[in-house]
This record gives structure tokens, sequence and C-alpha cells, in this order.
């Protein structure tokens, strides 16, 4: 049967690599975001560098009285589904930490807009008794830093929220895989001061797709990140609270 995949969040750099490895792959896609013409000009180079069908259709992760009917609409798109890719994020500032209301934007996109839209996407699948979720969260999730802890947070709550639905769906059959970037090369991370290791959204978007073809529930990537964050999660806390992270 095709494969056909809803990606959330298709114009982010993570996004559209990985959208070019399923199209790679001969996988149909619906993307959906906030940036129509972007959204339009992305899916006429996957139709015409692919021979694919590719559908697109707006998404806002924060409206999420209206993500009932957005995911009724990819389905009348393109029926029998096979998988969703979470991949929208919002990284916010240092005012994050200081003013809730850009803390409150930083969880509602990165937490509350992604648990909205996937509930649906779970029911749907339960039903099947197939399919897949793939959730990118971040290694900023594995442990509170000053830097960044009200993203951190928001894809730490992630990431419990998709183990718990791994450990829903699984008797349905339904794969749910959570991916843990590190420091990848995009717009988000631009200027960010104290990157190292930084992979190129190519990579990531390749390893995200090859994930299906293997066991792990958990995937950080580059793989080297699950033993950095392994260190960084067994510091002590009365010597990780001195240290500058």
């Amino acid at each position: 049967m095709k494969v056909k995949v809803l990606i959330l969040g298709a114009t982010s750099a993570i996004a559209r690599a990985t959208a070019a490895a399923f199209a790679e792959r001969g996988a149909d896609l619906f993307l959906a975001s906030r940036d129509e013409n972007e959204l339009q000009r992305i899916a006429a180079d996957l139709r015409l560098r692919y021979g694919i069908d590719v559908q697109h259709g707006y998404f806002d992760a924060e409206a999420t009285d209206t993500h009932e009917g957005f995911f009724k609409s990819v389905l009348d798109a393109i029926p029998n589904l096979s998988g969703v890719v979470l991949a929208f994020g919002f990284l916010g500032d240092s005012l994050a930490a200081r003013e809730f209301s850009v803390g409150a934007k930083v969880i509602a996109r990165n937490f509350t807009g992604a648990a909205s839209i996937l509930s649906h996407c779970a029911n749907y699948f339960e039903l099947q008794k197939s399919g897949f979720i793939i959730g990118i969260a971040s290694v900023a999730g594995d442990r509170g830093r000053q830097s960044n802890y009200v993203y951190g947070a928001a894809k730490g709550a992630f990431s419990l929220y998709l183990q718990g639905l791994r450990n829903r769906l699984f008797a349905s059959g339904v794969r749910v895989i959570t991916i843990k970037p590190g420091f990848v090369d995009t717009v988000m991370t631009y200027g960010m001061p104290g990157l190292f290791l930084v992979a190129t959204p190519q990579i990531i978007g390749e390893r995200i797709v090859a994930a299906l073809e293997k066991s792990a529930d958990v995937v950080y990537l580059p793989w080297f990140w699950r033993y950095i964050m392994l260190i960084i999660k067994h510091i002590p806390e009365p010597i990780f609270k001195r240290m500058k992270l």
C-alpha cells in the first residue's frame, strides 16, 4: 500500500529534509504550516523532483479549536493516512524565562498545540490499528538548563506525552517514535552562542525517516547526543546548579 504522510510544521528546515527523504522513497505527502505561499513552493518542488502527490494546507498549532476540522480535511485529501511527523516548534528567547506572555507562547506551540493535534491523529490510527507518529522533541527536554528551561520544559513534557502515547497505542500496532535532535543548522539556532557538533537538516531528515526501519522508540540525532545527555543528566544537582549551561 502507498505510504501517505502528514508533515506538520512543514516549512521548517528539518521538516523539509524529512519530506524530501520520504518523497525519495515514493511516499505521498500532505504538508501543513501557517506559511501557505512557502508550502506551495515546497510542494511544487517535491512534485517535480520525485513525481509524487503532494497536498498542502494551512495549520496553526496554537489554534487548537481548529485542529479537529483540519485533520478531517487532511483525511479527505489523502485517505488511508499512513503516518504523521510533528516537526513544528518555537524556541523563544531569553524573555521566555522572565515574561510569561513569551513563555506561554513557547509552551503553547511546543506542547499544548502538539498534544492537541496528536490527540486526533492518535484516535484515527488507533481505530485503523496501524500507522506511525513521529514527534520531534529535543535534547533540551532532558534536563532543565538556565539558558532555555522554558523551551526545555515544553519539549520535556512533549517527550513524556509521546511516551504515554506509545504505551497506549502499542497494542493497536501503532508506532510512536520520539526524535531528540541536538544542535541543528537551522534558522532557529542561527547566531546562538556555544553551539558545537552541529548537524545539517539533511542528515537529520534522512535519519528521521530511517528510524521507521529500526526498532528504537527514542532516537537521539546525531546518535552521540544520547551519551552527551546521559552525562549531563547524571551530574549531581549541587554541582549542576552552579554550572553555566
